[in-house]
């Protein structure tokens, strides 16, 4: 191994200059202490149209997670304004029907238990509200303003995949440090329930019945709940959870709707007459891209509607008659809106280059059809809260640093269509750093497999940003399985993971190599989740790449079936049993398949993770170190799923990503 090598076998690289880079990435990027908003999610407009209020982070210099605060902007001038302050952080704001107060989430108390708290508009003062037992994870105001619904997890329950699929500490346990871990099954602190906080008398309390896990809730009328629910608190049930309505008055429950077996629910939204809800394939709870399904008060019967192609990911009722959607068809992000009354969809505005929302598309609605505030972005385009007006887009605020690095090393962005084997199209991005050489290659293989590569801000990974500027090109495939082509596309990978999306990989390789666009010689593969399982699977089907790193891979479908707080993933996705000893549990596991690798590929995981557990990444190092593979097993103490949330475990984290794929790229760039 080289002098560079021998450098990453160091326990601490804080000296090195790969940390020290990322490090001052992160110092212009989002620059702590300086009380500087860098990023922004959860708008919501007021009634007027005049303000919105939205998270924003606002870094400070201690380590940890990137802390939060809620924001409130002019939409007129752009006067931006942080309304709320630490410690903890704070979250998910939304105004009340007369604007006179500003309900949000904060964890100032303790971090990680969200509690609920009140903005009072004409006094500019702060109050806690009637503490809930549980963690709050969302919001939402009744139509008279008396009322506020509100989302709440056990102390004990599980985090989604997209949140760092982490479990959450009792808060009643006071365990001596000798005494045993106790596991049962539905412990009764890992439920999630509604509670209802009434104004008038600083008071919360839980409705509906017990035996409903509630994961996500939203008004129909005064009286009435509707919910996405299933029988068990596990994180995998949610897979399996239908429609519920639920009477305040009687606290009874009625099943509305239970989606085909391959499909689940979320985003649910209510006008007083009719509910909207968003059904797909979906990897993780909390992150639906699909169709949409409409039920009128009377339940007596639903529509499919017509997208026209577009995957939804968030709509919002603006009128019983108007609903405001967001979605992605291909490379597009859109906004429009559905009528009612001609039960079709209008699409306002489109963008290639441009997307809204950090993860999904989102928007927040304005009074008038399709109109909304949205927080845009691009890949060398920071967050920006823009207006948009019949279709037109109008930058109001941006928070962009003034030292912005990353049009800097970004030479250019293409949109990529390539065919398969089977002649389907699949799609890409491909970033190509600013040098005149043929740049190496560093394939990013998303997670899921239901997500996209999409034009999000690149600020938010260091690692992707540090790649482009040692002269890296960023190949971004959206293979089937990816949101935002459709269900029929979606569901191409059931049943064949590691099968025919793996060529969809590797022949869009060959095709950036084709045209020239890439070495050939230094091609490496990086990915988390689905895409850490990738980035270990990828290897032992062609030599040819340079490095490899596997991100919460999966690396054992029989031990992620029996150690996951999944189970019922492998299952859908890979269409098998483990019981069939000549199925896909075992042909499709990469540590079987290990004894064909020769890619030198570091492995990641967090120590929290309950998704893709230590053990999976574990079993892939100790697999390719008897085959004599060069690698390396990085364990984050503190940190979940895919990826690092805290500082300064991110700088470690990039920084070490980066010297792996220079050291085992067949030359250096440059």
């Amino acid at each position: 191994m080289s002098p560079t090598g021998a450098r990453m076998l160091g326990q601490d690289i804080r000296t090195e200059p790969e940390y020290l880079e990322a490090e001052a990435l992160f110092r212009r990027l989002r620059r702590p202490g300086e009380q500087q908003i860098s990023d922004a999610a959860d708008a919501h407009a007021r009634s007027d149209g005049r303000y919105v209020v939205f998270t924003g982070v606002v870094v400070d210099q201690a380590p940890g997670n990137l802390p939060t605060r809620i924001c409130q902007t002019d939409l007129a001038s752009g006067d931006t304004q942080i309304i709320s302050s630490g410690p903890g952080s704070d979250r998910f704001p939304r105004y009340s029907p007369d604007s006179a107060r500003i309900a949000f989430l904060s964890d100032r108390q303790r971090p990680g238990n969200y509690q609920l708290y009140l903005f009072e508009s004409a006094s500019a003062s702060v109050r806690r509200a009637a503490q809930v037992s549980g963690w709050i994870e969302y919001l939402e105001w009744s139509k008279d303003g008396s009322r506020i619904l509100l989302g709440v997890a056990g102390h004990g329950s599980d985090l989604s995949g997209g949140q760092g699929a982490m479990s959450t500490s009792s808060s009643a346990i006071n365990a001596e440090p000798w005494m045993p871990a106790v596991t049962v099954a539905e412990e009764p602190c890992r439920w999630r329930r509604v509670w209802i906080y009434d104004l008038r008398d600083n008071r919360c309390y839980p409705v509906g019945p017990g035996e409903l896990n509630i994961w996500e809730g939203c008004w129909w009328g005064n009286s009435q709940i509707a919910v996405i629910a299933s029988a068990s608190p596990d994180e995998g049930a949610w897979y399996t959870a239908a429609v519920f309505s639920i009477d305040l008055v009687t606290g009874s429950e009625r099943q509305i709707y239970r989606p085909p077996q391959r499909r689940q629910l979320g985003c649910l939204a209510a006008s007083a007459e009719h509910l909207a809800v968003i059904e797909a394939l979906s990897s993780d709870r909390g992150f639906v891209a699909g169709d949409l399904r409409i039920f009128n008060r009377s339940l007596e019967d639903s529509i499919l509607v017509p997208t026209d192609s577009v995957d939804i990911t968030y709509a919002q009722w603006q009128s019983d008659r108007y609903l405001l959607l967001a979605g992605h068809r291909g490379f597009d992000t859109l906004i429009g809106s559905y009528d009612v009354d001609s039960a079709r969809c209008s699409w306002q505005w489109s963008d290639r280059n441009r997307t809204v929302g950090a993860r999904y598309p989102v928007a927040a609605a304005l009074a008038e059809a399709g109109d909304c505030v949205v927080v845009g972005e691009g890949f060398a385009q920071a967050p920006e809260l823009a207006i948009i007006r019949r279709g037109r887009y109008q930058a109001i605020r941006s928070f962009e640093s003034s030292n912005e690095p990353l049009k800097s090393c970004l030479k250019g962005i293409e949109a990529l269509v390539w065919k398969s084997e089977d002649g389907l199209e699949i799609q890409g991005w491909l970033l190509l750093p600013n040098t005149e050489e043929m740049p190496p290659c560093v394939m990013g293989v998303h997670g899921g497999p239901t997500w996209c590569s999409r034009p999000g801000w690149l600020g938010r990974s260091l690692t992707y940003t540090l790649l482009l500027s040692h002269g890296f090109a960023l190949f971004l495939p959206n293979p089937r399985g990816s949101s935002g082509r459709g269900q029929e596309f979606a569901e191409a990978v059931l049943g064949d993971m590691g099968g025919a999306d793996t060529q969809d990989l590797l022949l869009g390789l060959g095709y950036l190599q084709q045209r020239q666009l890439i070495d050939p010689a230094r091609i490496s593969v990086l990915g988390g989740s689905y895409g850490g399982f990738m980035a270990a699977w990828l290897p032992a089907q062609k030599s040819f790449f340079c490095a490899a790193v596997a991100i919460s891979p999966i690396s054992n479908w029989v031990t992620e079936h029996l150690l996951s707080n999944l189970p019922q993933w492998p299952a859908l996705f890979l269409g098998d049993s483990m019981r069939n000893l000549d199925g896909k549990y075992y042909s499709r596991s990469p540590i079987l398949c290990t004894h064909r690798t020769r890619t030198p590929t570091l492995v990641i995981c967090g120590e929290l993770d309950l998704c893709t557990p230590r053990a999976e990444a574990e079993q892939l190092y100790n697999s390719l170190r008897e085959h004599h593979v060069p690698t390396m097993l990085l364990t984050y103490p503190d940190e979940g799923h895919s990826g690092i949330r805290k500082t300064p475990a991110m700088f470690d984290y990039a920084a070490r990503i980066l010297q792996w794929i220079e050291v085992f790229s067949s030359r250096l760039p440059g």
